[in-house]
């Protein structure tokens, strides 16, 4: 069989939301950082992310994700919802994060117990 590697790149926005207005006197005047905001549309970049990912595994007999923090299990959940297909060949998932294209193949030869080239 024939291994490639394809990156997909997420063009996510990368979010740290900053407020408050900075005194340091007790009950002084603040700005409330709307977190529920960010934290939706965060969600809704991972979605169509996601999707844009699914169509690449579709030939796949295994798979295992690999990503940083929760990413991963959030990809797992959408598989599980979305596209179930996928989902059931899914091996595991795993922490992973800012790795080389080597220690990514390294990475999924010794998951898989792969011992050719990828």
């Amino acid at each position: 069989e024939h291994e490639k590697m394809t990156t997909i790149e997420s063009n996510m926005e990368h979010f740290h939301p900053s407020g408050g207005s900075g005194t340091r006197f007790k009950g002084g005047p603040q700005d409330v950082v709307q977190d529920s905001k960010y934290l939706e549309k965060e969600k809704q970049q991972h979605k169509v992310y996601f999707r844009s990912i699914a169509p690449y595994l579709k030939g796949a007999h295994e798979l295992a994700i690999f990503g940083p923090a929760q990413t991963g299990m959030r990809f797992a959940k959408h598989l599980e919802r979305y596209n179930y297909m996928l989902f059931s060949k899914l091996k595991g998932v795993e922490k992973a994060d800012s790795m080389t294209e080597n220690q990514i193949k390294a990475l999924v030869k010794n998951y898989f117990g792969i011992h050719n080239e990828i």
